[in-house]
């Protein structure tokens, strides 16, 4: 493969860090990635919303919603990754790798199997990416013709980061977490090094046939 090589980045926010760049095909929520039919490698990013610990909403807040309930997003993009190659990005402890038959990723860090299908995963911290938080990341991996070395193990919080959590402890807010001190557009953001990495996996990958993606778990 080469560095030329397109590669289709689904489920990005429009404008974001994916539009721009040569050799970058993006899909944001109004081209609705689901739809994406080939036939370049991708990067996916699918909603992650329902799947973490808040699953049900803000707490306290009056709309609840249902585990998983993405509107088949995790399940097209597994598909995406499976059929064309390519990765698939969610944050560490998502419920949707229980739900879709994957296997955890090893606490430490190095890949291993994910499932039946050649499928592989990994757990990494984009703080070794330019992050200011460690922004813990589970990866599924599939086509990759060999499986690539990554910063493995603990990250840390960025310098800057530390210095502005340091400086309102001393204002006297004691309680106060590096966490919130980045707005959530922040901490939900892809550093560039972070981009650029899974974009030279993707282009390591080729599509394979395989069998379709299992619906989820009831009650996962």
């Amino acid at each position: 493969m080469t560095a030329s090589l397109t590669v289709a980045a689904l489920y990005v926010a429009r404008g974001g860090c994916y539009y721009g760049l040569p050799d970058v095909d993006p899909w944001d929520e109004v081209r609705d990635a689901r739809l994406y039919a080939g036939p370049w490698p991708v990067v996916a990013h699918p909603p992650c919303a329902r799947w973490g610990a808040f699953w049900f909403g803000a707490p306290g807040g009056k709309t609840r919603f249902k585990a998983g309930d993405d509107s088949g997003c995790f399940a097209a993009a597994i598909a995406a990754v499976r059929q064309w190659g390519g990765v698939l990005e969610h944050p560490a402890h998502s419920k949707a790798w229980a739900a879709f038959g994957l296997a955890c990723p090893l606490p430490g860090g190095l890949w291993s199997a994910a499932d039946m299908w050649g499928g592989w995963t990994c757990k990494v911290e984009q703080g070794h990416y330019g992050h200011a938080l460690r922004k813990p990341t589970w990866l599924y991996l599939h086509g990759a013709q060999a499986l690539p070395d990554l910063c493995w193990g603990k990250s840390a919080f960025s310098a800057d980061l530390l210095v502005r959590h340091e400086r309102t402890r001393d204002s006297g807010n004691l309680r106060a977490s590096p966490y919130r001190l980045l707005s959530h557009r922040q901490r939900a953001a892809t550093p560039l090094p972070f981009r650029d990495l899974l974009l030279s996996i993707a282009r390591q990958c080729r599509g394979q046939a395989c069998p379709s993606s299992p619906p989820p778990e009831e009650g996962k």
